[in-house]
């Protein structure tokens, strides 16, 4: 019988979901009992469905005391509804579950325990903070591929964070670690960056099930895409630069071509050509100006990182633990 308090958060996104809560509540039940003296469940209704007669009334009278269910006013993002979740949570060990995990039970990772949940609390007493599910592979059209591939290549290129493409949500955390993980209140939470941001140990477990986002609406997926590029990389400001030394390189180049036409007669690759007057100056003129502008703008863009990182007030550092030596 292990002491520690675990707490589970499993979210609702869709009405069918509701249809499989219990079979799934029952899982994650035969897992918790007599393993843990102490644990919760969170369910976080994140569908339109208020009405939940007969829903609970067939599970036993010890499981149904340790539910809790929070109903969210309207429908939000995936991310959002984990965080209301992860406020709730007041146990010592915090476990994020995917519905697939309870789902596909025959297609958990090898080892001692085919339960996801005990894998990753097994896990974690071996002392991380954070453990979670990697997929062998992630499950989506050609389109997708290329828009995830493209993603996490720029939020690993652009940012100081250490993202795992192929990581699952569900995942176990620690309470020093969701303490840390709440003080972040991310208006345009993308959770795989908070946790990186949060930092302590972190592990992964391997597992056949893979990420499946099929379903999510390719406009959807670009548009939180680029949400998180914008909120966690300096990617658009390391675009503005290149952008601007490629147009004072053109400017030189331009300058020179023209300034070889007028006097040599010849352009730069040495053809003969005939200068017309005025070309020359208005040429570079709107070089200049061309180069000018994106100065400004790299520029302004320094600026406007600079404040965008002090409105968010995210924390300078996170400290593990404390001792006397």
């Amino acid at each position: 019988m292990n002491n520690s308090f675990l707490s589970i958060v499993l979210i609702l996104d869709e009405a069918s979901d509701w249809k499989q809560l219990p079979g799934r509540l029952r899982a994650i039940y035969g897992a918790l009992k007599g393993r843990f003296a102490h644990w919760e469940i969170i369910l976080v209704n994140n569908t339109d469905r208020r009405q939940l007669e007969g829903v609970f009334d067939e599970l036993e009278e010890e499981l149904r005391s340790g539910l809790y269910l929070i109903h969210l006013a309207r429908k939000t993002n995936h991310h959002h509804a984990a965080l209301a979740g992860f406020d709730r949570a007041n146990g010592d060990y915090t476990v994020l579950l995917e519905n697939a995990f309870l789902d596909a039970r025959e297609q958990q990772p090898a080892g001692e325990s085919k339960d996801p949940i005990l894998a990753l609390y097994e896990k974690a007493r071996e002392g991380y903070d954070i453990v979670y599910f990697r997929a062998p592979a992630r499950k989506a059209r050609f389109s997708q591929r290329l828009l995830y591939g493209l993603f996490y290549h720029i939020m690993r290129r652009y940012s100081e964070l250490d993202i795992d493409p192929l990581a699952h949500d569900t995942r176990i955390i620690s309470r020093r670690a969701l303490n840390a993980l709440l003080r972040l209140r991310e208006k345009l939470p993308f959770m795989k960056a908070i946790y990186s941001l949060v930092g302590y140990r972190s592990t992964s477990l391997n597992t056949s099930v893979p990420i499946d986002r099929r379903k999510t609406p390719l406009r959807e997926q670009i548009h939180n895409s680029l949400l998180s590029i914008t909120s966690y990389t300096h990617f658009l400001r390391a675009m503005l630069l290149r952008v601007f030394l490629f147009a004072m390189g053109f400017l030189i180049l331009v300058t020179a071509n023209a300034l070889s036409v007028k006097f040599i007669g010849k352009d730069l690759l040495g053809t003969p050509q005939e200068a017309v007057s005025g070309w020359t100056f208005l040429v570079v003129l709107i070089s200049a100006f061309f180069a000018m502008t994106f100065l400004i703008l790299y520029i302004m863009s320094i600026y406007l990182s600079n404040i965008y990182q002090e409105i968010k007030q995210r924390p300078l550092y996170v400290v593990e633990s404390f001792q006397r030596v």
